[in-house]
């Protein structure tokens, strides 16, 4: 029989007790990865370094939602301001052509109410990637993952035979290797996603950034500047996006703590991204690309009702905060 796909609030956090010691170690371990890397590229952060440009526009929450839907920001119609900033995932300043996880994070201004780390909100940051689904279960392997990748291709593979065996290890690598390598067309015209999820209200739900067909299709030779793509696209005219909202449905089909999990459930369109057009390269422009790479992009910065959820977002609130600490950010 078919399990129903219906919103549930029958949804939990399972939370270690040795939680707050482990994501401290994080922090720790990222930040020194950071000041290292700082040395090399200049003050950024630990990862997505690369800033590849930035934009300014509106989210417009749509009417009419149901109800596991209309909560926290998407509670009731509106147009806010929000900033969007492209980068690359690694923790360094790579080409372009280097396969590597792209994202995009957007800050919507004006929000009102309380903050996910108490005190009134000041934004609402959502932060996605070109997956679907987050590469690693839990937060201490991706941690584990990444200290080895910082010290270069061969420390990396010593690290994957060690924990998965020699087999399992040349697997894991080449597994990993395709996630990263997944072909991408351009910022414009790629859906990208949460990955993890986040509460919505009483609800808990992951998040989709969907392009609209007039963005435009895939252009040979993005690749060597997704920026400058995008930048070009924006100078032409308007961009659109449908910001949408997949449900938590079952423990079984759409779990919280483990993030490598695809959900299955179908998404909702809750509102409508535009950056109007814009001259990334105007003086307007180069402000706004220095702001947004001062600026915090970070899922923790949050209304409330839209807390981060699961292992992984939880050991971001501590190594994203230490990550702002590092570039005077915080």
């Amino acid at each position: 029989m078919t399990e129903p796909q219906k919103a549930s609030t029958d949804w939990r956090e399972q939370s270690g007790a040795d939680d707050e010691a482990r994501y401290a170690g994080y922090g720790r371990q990222f930040a020194q990865l950071q000041a290292r890397k700082s040395r090399k590229w200049g003050v950024g952060r630990a990862l997505h370094r690369k800033q590849l440009t930035a934009a300014r526009g509106t989210l417009t929450v749509s009417n009419g939602l149901p109800e596991w839907a209309a909560q926290g920001l998407f509670s009731h119609s509106g147009s806010y301001e929000t900033w969007v900033r492209l980068s690359n995932g690694g923790m360094d300043r790579a080409s372009d052509r280097i396969p590597d996880i792209r994202g995009l994070g957007l800050r919507v201004l004006g929000v009102r109410g309380e903050s996910a780390l108490g005190g009134p909100a000041v934004a609402q940051c959502f932060t996605l990637i070109n997956h679907e689904a987050f590469a690693f279960a839990r937060s201490d392997e991706f941690v584990d993952f990444a200290m080895a990748a910082s010290e270069g291709g061969g420390a990396l593979l010593r690290y994957l035979v060690r924990r998965y065996g020699l087999f399992g290890g040349s697997a894991r690598m080449l597994q990993l290797a395709k996630t990263v390598g997944k072909a991408f067309g351009g910022f414009a015209t790629e859906p990208l996603f949460s990955a993890v999820p986040m509460a919505n209200g009483p609800y808990a739900v992951r998040v989709r950034l969907l392009p609209d067909a007039a963005n435009g299709e895939h252009r040979a030779g993005a690749a060597a500047d997704w920026g400058g793509d995008f930048a070009a696209r924006l100078a032409a005219g308007p961009l659109q996006w449908d910001l949408q909202l997949q449900p938590f449905v079952s423990e079984n089909l759409t779990p919280i703590e483990d993030a490598s999990v695809n959900w299955p459930t179908p998404y909702r369109t809750v509102a409508r991204l535009t950056l109007p057009r814009q001259n990334t390269a105007s003086e307007e422009g180069r402000q706004l690309l220095a702001d947004a790479e001062a600026a915090v992009f970070d899922p923790w910065q949050a209304l409330a009702a839209h807390r981060p959820l699961g292992d992984v977002q939880r050991a971001r609130k501590v190594v994203y905060f230490e990550s702002q600490k590092g570039r005077g950010a915080a």
